[in-house]
């Protein structure tokens, strides 16, 4: 059989057996690259499905494959790049791999302090935060043994806390395992009470309340742990904390704005710890996943208005990487819009309702709007029509001069400037621009028109 075709028919079997979502992040970009000699080669494309995939999974592989072959295969995991070397025959063998059940326990009722609206389902996933996403899954499908504990750290507003409460939720909904999440302030508030003296001059009290509440339980999640900086006696007791868990296998996450080795006011032994797993670095995301990050805010906000491709197209290229921003930019806009007597939002009202809420160095950086208002100005046209895909005379020649004077006055790329113009080809900027090169060489008049603005746009 074919093994695009064979993969293809086992494939479907897993998808009916697995939720969408395991389904999509462990299986989806898989292939069967050969079967031979009793080795079954599947590709996979990163590092961590490889071991997930035999730690959860491969007793599943397994029997599907001998289902529909009719022979055992071993299972050997290859990325990508891997199948252009040559693949060495490994001696030990993989067969009869043995997944262990685990008896659920702990089943008592706890305030876990998640926010149900932060599931994987609704967590937008790209380049920049592929790896995060599928680490988060690997935890909240097998906590405590997967990656323990996982580090996760990136600048603030990247999505840290939405997977760290995605994982949680995820392990309650299908376990009865109890799962805590806390900020390092508060960790920090619940051990100072645990010493203060209650009115029998003892604090026994608060401190079976610290130890039940840290202890007693599945899964800490901790967040922004950079915090805890400075104060040596909370980290102390977290450290404690710690061992206790991990001496356990109960699954440990924590986040931070900054790698471990970073975090120079933690203690040494603290730092260590958090290396013992898996850290994970959340990228700034690129522009296309913010671009569906804002979509996905807009048909969540379900708007009166439609909000046009190039307002979002503005918004992803200006406001600056933090989700959190991107989403309230949306929201400044459609009140502002309301405020305006429910003005219809183009793309000039998104530019003077965000014109305070561009990040400063972003918006301004490259002078792209800067250009493109004051050409709008001098033919007089929106700035609407120069990034739309109206072909009329009137608008592609000022839009031509638009494209030229950015490039020339900038350091944008032919790529990025297509960009900022309504989504054009690379190709179509090139051309643009080499016609008013060409054209300023004979047309005194346009050469005259150039130069004034250059001048009243005034970029150095």
């Amino acid at each position: 059989m074919n093994v695009e075709i064979l993969w293809s028919n086992l494939l479907s079997q897993i998808k009916d057996e697995l939720t969408s979502l395991s389904y999509n992040t462990w299986f989806a970009d898989t292939e069967l690259y050969k079967l031979d000699n009793g080795k079954a080669y599947i590709v996979v494309p990163m590092p961590i499905h490889k071991k997930h995939l035999i730690d959860n999974y491969a007793e599943l592989i397994s029997n599907k494959l001998s289902e529909i072959t009719g022979a055992p295969y071993e299972l050997n995991l290859l990325l990508k790049e891997e199948i252009e070397t040559e693949i060495k025959e490994k001696e030990e063998s993989k067969d009869n791999i043995i997944i262990e059940e685990r008896v659920v326990t702990n089943n008592y009722n706890v305030n876990s302090n998640l926010n149900k609206k932060y599931v994987f389902d609704n967590f937008i996933v790209g380049n920049s935060n592929k790896f995060a996403h599928a680490a988060a899954l690997s935890v909240a499908e097998n906590p405590g043994n997967m990656y323990n504990p996982l580090f996760l750290y990136g600048n603030s507003g990247l999505g840290k806390t939405h997977l760290m409460h995605a994982i949680g939720n995820f392990i309650v909904e299908n376990s009865n395992k109890k799962v805590l999440y806390v900020t390092s302030e508060q960790f920090r508030q619940d051990f100072v009470k645990a010493n203060r003296k209650d009115d029998k001059g003892t604090n026994f009290n608060y401190i079976d309340f610290f130890k039940n509440k840290y202890r007693n339980i599945d899964v800490l999640i901790i967040d922004d742990i950079q915090f805890l900086g400075g104060a040596s006696q909370s980290q102390q007791e977290f450290f404690h904390t710690f061992n206790n868990l991990y001496n356990d296998s109960k699954q440990i996450i924590v986040s931070s704005d900054r790698s471990p080795e970073d975090l120079k006011q933690l203690e040494d032994r603290l730092r260590t710890r958090f290396c013992w797993g898996l850290t994970v670095n959340i990228f700034p995301p690129e522009f296309t996943l913010r671009t569906e990050i804002l979509k996905k805010k807009i048909i969540a906000g379900n708007f009166e208005q439609d909000i046009p491709d190039e307002v979002v197209e503005y918004i992803a290229s200006n406001i600056g990487p933090d989700v959190r921003q991107l989403e309230g930019s949306v929201t400044r806009l459609v009140a502002y819009s309301a405020i305006m007597g429910g003005e219809k939002i183009t793309l000039d009202l998104a530019i003077e309702a965000l014109k305070d809420f561009i990040s400063k160095g972003i918006g301004e950086k490259n002078d792209v709007h800067r250009i493109q208002k004051m050409v709008s100005e001098y033919f007089q046209i929106s700035v609407e029509d120069i990034r739309s895909k109206k072909r009329s005379s009137n608008i592609s020649f000022p839009r031509q001069i638009a494209m030229y004077l950015c490039r020339t006055l900038t350091n944008e790329s032919f790529p990025k400037i297509g960009t900022e113009f309504g989504g054009k080809d690379h190709s179509t900027v090139m051309h643009s621009v080499e016609k008013i090169e060409n054209e300023i060489k004979v047309n005194k008049d346009l050469a005259n028109i150039i130069e004034k603005l250059k001048k009243d746009i005034g970029i150095v």
